[in-house]
């Protein structure tokens, strides 16, 4: 795990130049003062990461990370394995939702196969990740970012089993009843729901007294979390600000902020899933989602839904005119 821990450190700052300016222009444009406070906020945000007082999204992309868990045998899913595999290919060939989605945002979508058919451990009885193997990831995840050209990212996953595993972070990290973290993920009916609560139950019981926040998502991130977290502080050492997307993808975040407080700054969370966990996730990490309409799907299709508003966000600083610049500087007698 040595990769993602050398790069936790030194972690880039925003440019506060630019986010002071945007901020002070937010402040005056022509509209009643705090009419768009939180979306003034998000373009004072991505000037910061964008280092320009002109912030704006022209290159968004997603970045999928995709992979095969060990736990899934404990029934924890509506369906088997193998249909990460074929929603991996629909992603390839621009056939899945988030494919849709990110035409419509004129966003480019990358598929990253961090371990389909090379399912993890089962974490319920060992290590999901050995430690060669989560370095291995975090290095595919590191050159996906390297490869792009994007000024907005959206990280999304695909992977049967996954809800499980972010429920085990969640309640590793987080404490109180592991039950609490646990959802119907894919739709799973009461009985798969108690199969799920034992899984999370037995994997968090096992890593008792493992306090590193990063072997932590060892023992029970799967391959495509890991990627996922090792993909966000790529990005933030190229000042690449990012949409968080549900669940899965804002607990694979969780040993990231824990390992190092300020390692999210360059992140927002597009949208608040369905998932019971995700809000409590939220409240933790103290973010707040653009969106929230009870989606559930994955893929970074919720964070790719929020693409539109961080334009707007953007656009409605840099594009409406300030008061002064309206109506003319006010005299010193007004």
């Amino acid at each position: 795990m040595s990769l993602l821990r050398d790069r936790l450190t030194d972690l880039p700052p925003p440019d506060t130049a630019a986010r002071d300016t945007v901020a002070r222009r937010a402040a005056s444009t022509l509209r009643p003062a705090g009419a768009l406070a939180w979306l003034d906020d998000v373009a004072v945000w991505k000037a910061g990461w964008q280092h320009s007082a002109q912030p704006s999204v022209e290159r968004p992309a997603a970045l999928v990370f995709a992979a095969d868990h060990g736990v899934a045998a404990a029934g924890v899913s509506s369906y088997p394995s193998e249909v990460t595999a074929s929603m991996l290919e629909a992603t390839i060939a621009g056939k899945a939702t988030i494919n849709a989605f990110a035409r419509s945002a004129g966003a480019t979508v990358t598929a990253v196969d961090v371990g389909v058919g090379r399912p993890t451990n089962d974490m319920r009885t060992e290590a999901a990740l050995s430690p060669e193997r989560f370095d291995e990831i975090t290095q595919t995840a590191f050159d996906a970012v390297e490869a792009l050209d994007t000024d907005l990212l959206v990280l999304g996953e695909l992977g049967i089993g996954n809800t499980t595993a972010a429920a085990a972070i969640a309640a590793a990290f987080a404490g109180g009843e592991a039950t609490v973290w646990v959802g119907r993920g894919t739709g799973v009916d009461d009985d798969g729901l108690e199969r799920k609560r034992q899984a999370v139950q037995e994997s968090v019981r096992r890593i008792a007294g493992v306090v590193d926040p990063l072997e932590i998502l060892r023992e029970v991130g799967g391959a495509e979390l890991v990627g996922m977290a090792a993909a966000a502080v790529a990005a933030r050492h190229r000042s690449i600000p990012i949409v968080l997307d549900g669940y899965i993808c804002t607990a694979s975040m969780l040993p990231l902020h824990r390992a190092q407080p300020t390692a999210l700054d360059h992140c927002i969370v597009g949208h608040c899933s369905a998932e019971p966990g995700h809000r409590l996730l939220l409240d933790t990490l103290a973010k707040k989602p653009l969106l929230d309409l009870d989606m559930r799907l994955g893929e970074g299709s919720g964070a790719m839904a929020a693409i539109p508003l961080v334009k707007m966000a953007c656009a409605g600083v840099t594009e409406v005119p300030t008061f002064d610049e309206w109506f003319g500087p006010a005299s010193a007698d007004d």
